[in-house]
């Protein structure tokens, strides 16, 4: 549909032309191109771009993008087996009906004199999550776990003074290329070997990479490929003994039922908050959380918010603030150590939420769900032929790598072939590991009822008995 002369664009705000003609007047400018007259016109694009017209109605607007949408298929119109990283978990509804309040979703940011109710929900959220952790501090979430395994890594090449931090080479290729974009203008990125069989880290390895740079080692528990690092002690240990810190990437979903990472000696713990009462949100609904120990060097490494409880001049008066304001970019901008903003704060609402209604008992049942569950599917797919399950040797929590090298089928082929029964298979390894193989991460949450697992060996069986 056509714009009518005069409207202007319905999408682009102030482009009707007597409003766009006031505008320049107001700033002395004759037309729009001459604001941007220092650009050199070997740069400019002179030609007409390939943009369908201006559809001038909410209505047909909105049947347009439904008919987009439609060809979407969601976890909610198929069994999926998705994860590495983002997880189809239950989210109740309360954590959407108290986290969509206008109260909270409309305001940018607040202040403590105006602003309580979203200052005291943060306040509980980070107690809420230091508990989970079993360390005193967590901060107001960062954008995803990806900017706080990256900013954990930071604080440490601070708190430290070192120049070097070392990660494992089995970790997801795009947290290690956000690691590596994040912290090697600053520090230098080592990668470590892994045990094939396990992958597990090589401590041999790590004993020869660990010295007097070294300013941290990362790892994750459960790991992107889905098996348990136990050997969380022995690797603190050693980064200890180097003078090194130990930071920790954890699932929050799995500690009801395993140690924290501070139980083996983890000075930063980090990871994503999505598993915890946020949708996924074709991908986002991510919130990076960082926890450390209590110590005031460490705490002042924080680039993001922090808020506390503190006393006021009424005798027996609460009120809650930001803590060590001084630290963010917020307050230094480009002195800053790191720049932060407001981040994913909203989605720290929804797993405030989620933890209360949870509370230790819950997330020990989610947990022991999540491990009984995957259990029961590794042992159902290694029952089929030619299909090794897991992977790895060793304990795994909700996520496992499944072999498939001796069907004679590609992931991707039996992946296609399981969409078209409304079944989402694992996440194709076979590119970012090709020592794997024909492997892909399988993940099971709540939504995945018994059912669905049987009915997904059933049709599995077929492709493999049919290639």
């Amino acid at each position: 549909m056509p714009i009518q002369e005069g409207r202007g664009h319905p999408y682009i705000p102030n482009a009707v032309p007597a409003v766009k003609a006031e505008m320049l007047a107001a700033i002395g400018a004759r037309s729009i191109a001459e604001l941007y007259g220092d650009i050199p016109e070997s740069l400019r694009y002179r030609g007409t771009m390939k943009i369908p017209e201006a559809i001038d109605s909410e209505l047909l607007l909105r049947r347009h993008v439904e008919g987009i949408l439609a060809a979407n298929t969601s976890c909610d119109e198929a069994t999926s087996f998705l994860g590495g990283g983002c997880y189809n978990h239950y989210v109740p509804v309360i954590c959407d009906e108290i986290g969509r309040r206008s109260e909270f979703i409309t305001a940018y940011t607040g202040r403590a004199y105006e602003d309580f109710g979203r200052y005291q929900v943060i306040w509980e959220y980070q107690s809420l999550m230091a508990e989970l952790l079993d360390m005193d501090i967590c901060n107001v979430p960062t954008y995803d776990g990806f900017q706080a395994s990256c900013t954990s890594l930071r604080m440490a090449g601070r708190y430290t003074g070192r120049k070097q931090v070392v990660v494992p080479c089995n970790i997801s290729p795009d947290r290690l290329k956000a690691i590596r974009n994040y912290c090697e203008p600053v520090l230098a990125v080592e990668t470590l070997k892994a045990d094939p069989r396990s992958g597990r880290m090589d401590l041999t390895h790590l004993q020869a990479v660990l010295g007097p740079a070294t300013a941290a080692v990362y790892f994750e528990n459960p790991a992107y490929l889905g098996f348990l690092e136990s050997q969380g002690a022995r690797i603190a240990e050693m980064a200890h003994d180097a003078g090194a810190l130990v930071v920790v990437g954890a699932d929050p979903s799995s500690l009801g039922v395993l140690t924290p990472p501070s139980g083996y000696g983890a000075d930063l713990v980090c990871g994503d908050i999505q598993a915890l009462g946020n949708h996924m949100s074709l991908g986002g609904g991510m919130g990076g959380f960082i926890a450390s120990r209590d110590e005031e060097k460490l705490v002042m490494e924080y680039p993001s918010r922090l808020y506390g409880i503190t006393g006021t001049v009424e005798a027996g008066e609460r009120a809650f603030g930001e803590v060590a304001f001084e630290r963010t970019s917020l307050a230094r901008r480009e002195h800053g150590k790191e720049f932060v903003g407001t981040g994913a704060a909203s989605h720290a609402i929804a797993a405030c939420v989620y933890l209360a209604l949870m509370g230790p008992g819950g997330m020990r049942d989610l947990g022991l769900h999540l491990l009984q569950k995957a259990q029961y599917l590794a042992q159902r797919l290694s029952a089929l032929p030619g299909v090794r399950a897991p992977g790895l040797k060793g304990p795994f929590f909700k996520e496992f790598v499944v072999d498939f090298n001796a069907t004679g089928l590609a992931v991707a082929e039996i992946n296609q072939a399981l969409l078209r029964e409304r079944i989402f298979g694992g996440k194709d390894l076979s590119a970012d590991f090709p020592r794997l193989g024909q492997s892909a991460l399988y993940c099971v949450t709540e939504l995945v009822s018994q059912e669905e697992i049987d009915r997904f060996i059933k049709v599995l069986a077929g492709i493999l008995g049919g290639k």
